[in-house]
């Protein structure tokens, strides 16, 4: 598994828009990253 595709952080609920914000960079390192090597489906669809 890519080191970037994990990550772990530790908030309290008093913490709603630092979890916005980590949830936003997640999801911009994500899409960067591209697919999930690990997704069955990955691999079916570029068979097809």
């Amino acid at each position: 598994m890519d080191e970037g595709r994990i990550e772990m952080y530790n908030l309290s609920s008093a913490q709603g828009p630092r979890f916005a914000e980590i949830a936003t960079e997640m999801t911009e390192r994500a899409k960067e990253l591209g697919p999930s090597p690990l997704n069955p489906c990955v691999e079916s669809a570029a068979m097809q």
